[in-house]
């Protein structure tokens, strides 16, 4: 079952229009989009906000929100990728999401944290973001025109993880 919705997810994010690099930039609010990935439901637990792409096509990759108007940017490198994958089931826990929060000073990013380039993927160029530190890609479809589609790509995994990204105004925040 969960390969079979796996493939029906791949298969709908390869019809969806490509993006171009610089119509990413804004703040972007995201949600995961179920696909039996065992990240599913794991960045929702931790208050997972969505990404933010600056014009110089830099990104904060993983934006967080425990405050209203406060968006706090956590490095992705203090979560090895293949043992977050490991530990799905604890990172859906209340313990885990308190954890979080209570350290998550400990893994503010410093600065942007990816870079957003053309990749092509299933024959077609799209916007992708790239992590510095991290073995993964976050490649991007169009869905509507302030909407879009990612499916996260981790090196050496054939498991892809899939979270739509809606573009958000927040008062007095440039992007």
């Amino acid at each position: 079952m969960t390969e079979d919705l796996q493939s029906r997810r791949i298969a709908w994010f390869a019809s969806l229009p490509s993006v171009l690099p610089v119509e990413m930039t804004g703040i972007w609010r995201g949600e995961g989009i179920p696909s039996g990935h065992p990240l599913d439901g794991v960045l929702e637990n931790l208050q997972w906000f969505g990404k933010r792409f600056h014009a110089d096509l830099r990104a904060d990759a993983l934006l967080f929100q425990w405050r209203p108007g406060r968006l706090v940017a956590i490095e992705p490198a203090f979560f090895p990728i293949r043992i977050a994958i490991c530990l799905n089931r604890f990172g859906k826990t209340t313990v885990a999401r308190n954890w979080f929060f209570h350290f998550h000073r400990m893994v503010l990013a410093k600065r942007t944290t990816a870079s957003v380039k053309l990749r092509t993927i299933e024959g077609a160029e799209t916007a992708a973001m790239v992590y510095d530190r991290q073995p993964i890609v976050d490649v991007f479809r169009r869905i509507a025109s302030n909407e879009v589609a990612g499916m996260m790509v981790v090196e050496g995994d054939h498991r892809r993880f899939f979270f739509r990204l809606r573009r958000v105004d927040l008062p007095g925040k440039a992007p």
